[in-house]
């Protein structure tokens, strides 16, 4: 039989090391990063900062829409409009179609920039190019469509709450969604019409 190490003994102890717990939780996460970043000086903190943008490029496009948070445009969004485009009409070979990442797109700006004329331009970007590419390419299936639908019903959720001043930047291309999809099958045109009608009749005078 093979002998149990000795646990809790020193190398010349013939007593057990006794650990002594003294109440405090160790602060981990979150909490003890903030109460750190509290000391640094603002040059370290730049620092910090500009070696997390060096890090990743999602690093990079979420700073960039952070601090491009009241701009409809520019570097920020267009670097996440790519990513939606890029699943359905890549500069090369066809869409895959990993919609789940297109979609993630559109939260990671939303939660970086907190502009909602931006997210509605990223939400308006998903469901035009779903909407050309089933034109394109002929019928898909069930869960594209709801997806299309997923993203459509948000963008008009958004539209509502934030009122009538936001809706006439996208209103004509809105419209033309429904000229271009209002026939398409699985229940997706039936929606888009539902919804294009509900935008017009709430958030236009006629």
């Amino acid at each position: 039989m093979r002998a149990s190490p000795k646990v809790g003994r020193g190398p010349s102890s013939s007593s057990p090391i006794i650990l002594k717990y003294d109440g405090k939780k160790k602060s981990t996460g979150w909490s003890s990063v903030r109460e750190q970043l509290k000391e640094w000086p603002q040059p370290a903190l730049t620092a910090l900062i500009k070696d997390l943008y060096d890090a990743s490029p999602a690093n990079r496009d979420f700073l960039q829409a952070r601090f491009q948070a009241e701009e409809t445009g520019g570097v920020a969004l267009d670097a996440y409009r790519r990513k939606i485009i890029e699943q359905f009409f890549p500069q090369r070979g066809f869409g895959k179609l990993k919609l789940a990442e297109a979609r993630k797109a559109i939260r990671d700006y939303r939660k970086a920039a907190g502009n909602a004329a931006g997210t509605v331009e990223l939400m308006l970007t998903f469901v035009e190019n779903g909407t050309e590419y089933t034109r394109q390419f002929g019928d898909i299936d069930g869960p594209f469509y709801n997806q299309l639908a997923s993203v459509l019903n948000e963008m008009v959720q958004l539209l509502w709450q934030e009122g009538a001043e936001l809706y006439p930047r996208f209103r004509e291309r809105i419209v033309r969604l429904e000229t271009l999809g209002g026939d398409l099958g699985w229940g997706y045109g039936d929606e888009l019409r539902a919804q294009v009608y509900f935008l017009e009749d709430e958030l236009t005078d006629g």
